[in-house]
């Protein structure tokens, strides 16, 4: 095992022998020195993994030689020691990033204790999760075997995702495994569920679930009906749960989360079906029928969003709020920069929506571009690389504008996506629809163990464009592809992650409500 090295910076070095002498007793490697500079020197001469710095040293203090120390090295473990708990002596330094910081007189226990949080903190939550999820396990999979309704299927994807998320915080272990087991056991029994229940729930007259056809009625109309405050809904294009879960803490240190639930998307869980039931507060068919002009089926030319916003004003309509409202879609960064000067105007209307297409934009440019690829590989690169997008967005901006703002705020999207592995063979007419998750037309013919059949669509409140239309739904991490050309594009599309279809990550959706602190 390689040997830890650590630096202690103090003008009383003397005194701290004894600890010193403890320390080297353990097995660790420890270099003194008496001042600032000589820290800083010390640092750019040799690899450290933890500095003890005296806060209050002669000439070049522990406060300034932090900040030198943590430009030439940042990924090093500082210790500020101090005699004082002055706030602004431990904002300086918590601004700086210590990693930690002790009141004198320390004590060899708090140094060991500090030195064991430090340096053995992966192989701890790594000792910790493992044994953890392994007490869980049996009871997901009692769970699983159990007949599940909606609301234990978002506790057990919860669960699930809870397990990812920690697992990737510690080290390799071999527990990956068993997890990645447990959650495709949970998909393919997911869509089974979906499979059997899908049209029964549709057709629910009371207790109906919370979809994208009745989030409106469900969610926003209470909360417009409750004050005068403006509501801000930001849709979030193609926003998984979990993608939602690594950008939470982010989120939260401006808001308090009121509400962080999930919803169940309509099938198809394509953008043309499930944000314009969502915007109208009917299903398809209902919105073909009643609004002709403003629904397009897969087969007709032109952009199959383009009436978002008139959809959204017949719901208001309809519920009788004539109230001013604002629909504003961000497409481009141009776009989101302007998003986030115009929040002070928008405080002025009823009802905001924002449409923020950036995380569809990403799952299909990682389809096209081998640099994205490379770059979201998986679940989790996939995450990390949307907290980065956010972290730098306009749209952080924008809700960073309203913090201190007496207004409601939601978070939501329209479907999540998933990744794809393996292929189901498709014969459909050229007129088909293009998606890789579902098909509908005329006289498609498909795996039946790889899809979720609706042979009469207005069985799932869909457009019926021909009499002989039907939709496949793809199930689990299955890809539609035809026969011709097949492997080509079996290599073009696999490991992609795409929508559509049944799934957890597809249909179990985010729905988070925030309010200023």
């Amino acid at each position: 095992m390689q040997e830890t090295r650590i630096l202690w910076a103090d003008d009383e070095i003397e005194y701290l022998k004894p600890h010193i002498l403890i320390l080297q007793g353990k097995g660790f490697k420890v270099d003194t020195v008496l001042s600032g500079n000589e820290a800083i020197d010390k640092n750019r001469e040799n690899h450290y993994d933890v500095i003890f710095l005296d806060e209050n040293m002669p000439g070049v203090s522990g406060l300034v030689a932090l900040e030198t120390i943590k430009r030439d090295r940042p990924d090093v473990h500082v210790v500020m020691i101090t005699k004082s708990e002055e706030e602004n002596v431990m904002d300086s330094a918590i601004g700086s990033q210590i990693s930690d910081y002790l009141i004198k007189p320390v004590n060899p226990s708090q140094i060991i204790l500090t030195l064991k949080r430090l340096l053995e903190n992966r192989r701890l939550i790594t000792q910790k999760t493992v044994d953890s999820y392994r007490q869980n396990f049996s009871q997901l999979s009692v769970n699983l075997n159990d007949s599940l309704s909606i609301p234990e299927w978002k506790q057990v994807y919860r669960e699930l995702v809870y397990w990812e998320m920690q697992m990737e915080r510690g080290e390799q272990t071999g527990m990956e495994e068993v997890l990645t087991s447990q959650y495709t056991e949970a998909n393919g029994l997911f869509c089974r569920f979906i499979q059997r229940n899908y049209i029964d729930l549709l057709h629910q007259k009371t207790e109906t679930e919370l979809m994208s056809h009745n989030l409106l009625d469900k969610k926003v109309k209470p909360l417009l009906l409750e004050n005068d405050e403006p509501v801000f809904l930001f849709l979030i294009d193609n926003l998984r749960f979990d993608q939602w879960k690594t950008l939470q803490s982010l989120i939260g240190e401006g808001f308090r989360i009121t509400d962080d639930n999930l919803y169940l998307s309509i099938l198809p869980t394509a953008t043309n079906y499930s944000r314009n039931a969502l915007f109208a507060g009917m299903m398809p068919s209902e919105i073909e029928k009643r609004y002709p002009k403003l629904w397009l089926n897969d087969e007709d030319e032109g952009g199959k969003n383009m009436h978002e916003e008139e959809l959204l004003g017949e719901w208001l309509r309809r519920n009788n709020f004539n109230f001013k409202f604002s629909y504003t879609k961000i497409t481009n960064l141009e776009a989101g920069k302007n998003l986030a000067n115009s929040m002070a105007g928008m405080m002025k209307s009823r009802l905001n929506i924002i449409v923020y297409n950036f995380v569809d934009l990403l799952s299909h440019v990682r389809t096209e571009m081998e640099v994205i690829k490379e770059l979201a590989e998986d679940e989790q690169a996939y995450r990390n690389l949307t907290l980065t997008w956010f972290q730098n967005s306009p749209l952080l901006d924008a809700l960073r504008k309203l913090q201190d703002k007496p207004v409601k705020i939601i978070i939501t999207t329209d479907h999540g996506s998933t990744k794809v592995k393996r292929p189901s063979k498709m014969v459909a007419e050229r007129s088909a629809s293009t998606n890789l998750r579902y098909k509908t037309g005329r006289n498609l013919k498909w795996e039946d163990k790889e899809v979720f059949a609706v042979k009469n669509p207005s069985d799932a409140f869909l457009p019926k464009q021909h009499v002989s239309s039907s939709y496949a739904f793809a199930i689990e991490d299955y890809f539609f592809v035809y026969p011709n050309n097949m492997n080509y594009y079996v290599g073009l599309f696999k490991n992609t992650f795409q929508h559509g279809g049944i799934s957890m990550e597809e249909m179990l959706i985010p729905y988070v409500e925030l309010r200023r602190k």
